[in-house]
């Protein structure tokens, strides 16, 4: 922050003119304040000029803003609080701390820009030294995250020492640090309030007590849609009054002195405990809403010149003049200054390296810890091995060696829990019971997960590690998500696959993308646990559909389907401890199934990903596949041997993204046949892209065409008989390989 000395041969009367504070604000904090604010309308009016001669890309500007984010950032500190600012919010980054030559080398995309390395659009902040997160052009995705990041700080000052670094894991890479009154600021445009999400993160915030502001910056615009169509009644404020445990502020954005005032009041409410703070700032948006926009096209003069009037740049320096606090000629000292500064940052920044194009597929992973390595690579225990001291996760295996893929996830999660404090599982109907007195009182014997794959957590490490979420997907996703930003590990639950839908923006957009659109200053290394699949006699439509390819498309997320009790323990064992994103779905028809069953392999037992494995040894034909269909193209194979004597390799892929590749080719070029078979429907699926790659880099080694065999185009349906039609049986399998094996 710019400040400007006190000369100490003042009089006496212009001593007490600097002594005098306006709602908490100094005269040389109002001059500090119209120093950000100035820079800050030049950076825009700099990228404009920029943008016009074809230097930059994209332009959208913070006018109209700039008094509202210097007064957050008065009150709020760099480096201690958190902040998930958004586009608009050019001059909080500043009076934060960052500098007009950063954001110029975003706006030219160099190599050194902080924010993205040239990945992410200019005004999209990330500055890791300040705590101002990395920032979406999604609108909105970020309000969920900042109540993430909110509740960790919260979690990591009731657990302090889960903050320590631990050889060998996710940890290792992923420094904590925690104040335990810090304020998680998140700001949004008036447009955003009308998003889902927006309103699940107030609801959590208030049901959780949790130190977030929320700022509402209200220029009664997105885009060309006014606030009256957005926004029933056309005041947010009226609509949110009735959350409880909220302080509420609105006020003029334009003014420096009261928001600065209202944000003071938000803080002190927020860091005393009490809960969160709504300010709905109402501001103005001189220039269009970006370069690419014309304003004029839906906005008359009579309404712009209204805003002009009201601008916070000109309001401040009337101000400053009539209160004496500067001169004219110490205005215009101030401003010279600034453009003399702003001509040698643009110079330098249009000098500035761009980033090379081999640098593309940096950090779209963990460049520090690789999953696929030996390290996640563990033989599997003695069952009476013990954790820490302790009885191991699954001392019954004496009697009941045999235990089922439900067990050895809940026995995964049990050890991982008691190694990581940092672990954290929630998600709808995840806990025991919400209502802990009835578990105190034996009341009832809890429920743990609707499939029961939680059960029992929550009784042995507490409600503030294993809860309930409300019922809303992307609330669960968008909270991992900040909380794993922070260094938390959640290992969050969706119940259905079939649900998974409302968490897209989060899963797609946010979550696998943080660590490359950052250029590897944040990342967010969720698990995500997801029921998934068919074969369950009456799952229908919505309790049974397949759909993995749509995330394995995904840059950035690893997607893992184990078909059996072991390999699910040593996968989501490797998940838990992997430095990113993990998709990890559990298929519901092999939760207890006799096949696969196996005893518990101990609490350091690790599949690292991208291995596949031989099922079974052949020599006739190659079946790629995965999850259950694993156990019925087994019976099918063990049938075509028995019947035509036809050696079938059958392959788990069990890591669809990465996938093992070597093993595929290797087995191909034996056998010289493949079939890829898999649940989710024939067209567009994950199979299509196994059965390119072979076609396209195996096609000397095949003696007959690659064939897939999968569900047909369509939805599952209730009635068996339909399923059974729908789902690929063992029947067809045998009949593909068959076919295959003649041709």
């Amino acid at each position: 922050m710019a400040t400007t000395k006190v000369d100490p041969k003042l009089n006496e009367s212009e001593t007490a003119k600097t002594a005098k504070t306006y709602q908490g604000l100094t005269s040389q904090q109002l001059i500090d304040a119209y120093r950000i604010m100035f820079t800050s309308r030049r950076v825009d009016d700099r990228e404009i000029l920029l943008k016009r001669q074809q230097k930059v890309f994209f332009q959208i500007s913070g006018a109209g803003h700039e008094a509202l984010g210097v007064a957050a950032a008065f009150v709020l500190k760099p480096g201690y609080d958190w902040f998930y600012p958004y586009y608009r919010d050019r001059a909080l980054c500043l009076a934060l701390g960052a500098t007009p030559y950063e954001m110029l080398l975003g706006a030219v995309g160099a190599a050194d820009d902080p924010s993205s390395g040239g990945r992410q659009m200019p005004s999209h902040w990330a500055f890791k030294r300040l705590n101002v997160v990395t920032q979406s052009s999604a609108t909105g995705t970020q309000i969920l995250q900042a109540v993430g990041c909110a509740e960790a700080g919260r979690y990591f000052a009731k657990h302090p020492n889960a903050a320590g670094k631990a050889e060998g894991d996710y940890r290792q890479f992923k420094d904590v640090q925690f104040q335990g009154d810090e304020i998680t600021y998140v700001s949004l445009g008036d447009g955003t309030t009308s998003g889902g999400e927006f309103w699940e993160a107030l609801n959590t915030a208030s049901n959780r007590r949790l130190p977030v502001i929320f700022c509402v910056e209200d220029n009664q615009y997105a885009i060309s849609v006014p606030v009256e169509v957005q926004t029933s009644g056309g005041n947010i404020s009226r609509l949110v009054s009735g959350f409880p445990n909220f302080h509420f502020e609105e006020i003029d954005g334009t003014d420096p002195v009261v928001a600065y005032a209202a944000f003071k009041r938000a803080a002190d409410y927020c860091r005393a405990g009490h809960g969160p703070a709504f300010v709905h700032a109402h501001v103005i948006r001189p220039y269009s809403h970006s370069l690419s926009d014309d304003e004029r096209l839906y906005r008359p003069d009579a309404e712009r010149q209204a805003d002009a009037a009201r601008d916070p740049v000109h309001r401040l320096q009337l101000f400053l003049l009539r209160e004496g606090i500067l001169d004219e000629k110490g205005i215009n000292k101030i401003e010279k200054e600034i453009d003399e500064q702003m001509q040698a940052d643009t110079d330098r920044a249009l000098e500035a390296a761009v980033p090379q194009p081999e640098t593309i597929y940096n950090f779209v992973y963990s460049p520090d810890l690789d999953p696929t390595s030996a390290a996640f690579e563990t033989h599997a225990a003695a069952p009476e091995a013990a954790t820490d001291g302790k009885r191991s996760a699954d001392s019954q295996n004496k009697a009941t060696p045999n235990k089922t893929m439900a067990d050895l996830i809940n026995a995964t999660l049990r050890d991982e829990m008691r190694r990581d404090e940092r672990v954290v599982i929630f998600g709808e109907d995840v806990a025991d019971a919400s209502r802990e007195e009835y578990l105190k009182q034996k009341l009832i014997k809890g429920k743990g997960g609707v499939f029961k794959l939680t059960s029992g957590l929550q009784i042995e490490f507490g409600s503030d590690r294993v809860f309930n979420s409300p019922l809303a997907e992307s609330n669960i996703v968008g909270r991992a998500t900040g909380m794993a930003t922070r260094g938390l590990k959640p290992v969050v639950e969706i119940q259905f696959f079939d649900y998974i839908w409302p968490a897209m923006m989060q899963l797609r957009d946010e979550l696998p993308i943080i660590r490359w659109r950052s250029n590897n200053a944040f990342s967010a290394p969720v698990v995500v646990r997801v029921a998934i699949g068919g074969y369950l006699t009456g799952g229908a439509i919505y309790h049974s559909q397949c759909g993995e390819s749509i995330f394995t498309h995904t840059p950035g997320l690893r997607v893992v389907f184990p078909s059996n009790a072991l390999d699910a323990a040593g996968l989501l064992r490797t998940a838990i401890r992997c430095d990113d994103p993990v998709l990890f779905l559990e298929h519901k028809r092999l939760y207890r199934e006799t096949y696969g069953r196996a005893p518990y392999p101990g609490p350091d037992y690790m599949v690292p990903f991208g291995k596949a494995k031989i099922v079974q040894p052949g020599t006739g034909l190659t079946v790629i596949t995965y999850g259950a269909v694993v156990p019925r193209a087994l019976q099918a194979a063990q049938k075509l041997e028995r019947e035509y004597q036809v050696s079938v390799e059958l392959i788990d892929l069990r890591s669809l993204n990465p996938f093992d590749w070597d093993a595929i080719a290797a087995s191909v070029k034996k056998t010289n046949r493949a079939l890829v078979a898999y649940e989710d429907s024939l067209s567009w699926g994950y199979g299509a892209e196994i059965a390119a790659r072979i076609a396209d880099q195996l096609f000397h080694h095949l003696d007959a065409p690659v064939k897939r065999i999968a569900a047909t185009d369509t939805f599952v349906a209730y009635q068996p008989i339909l399923e059974n039609a729908i789902l690929p049986q063992a029947s067809d399998l045998f009949r593909a390989m068959k076919e295959l094996a003649e041709f």
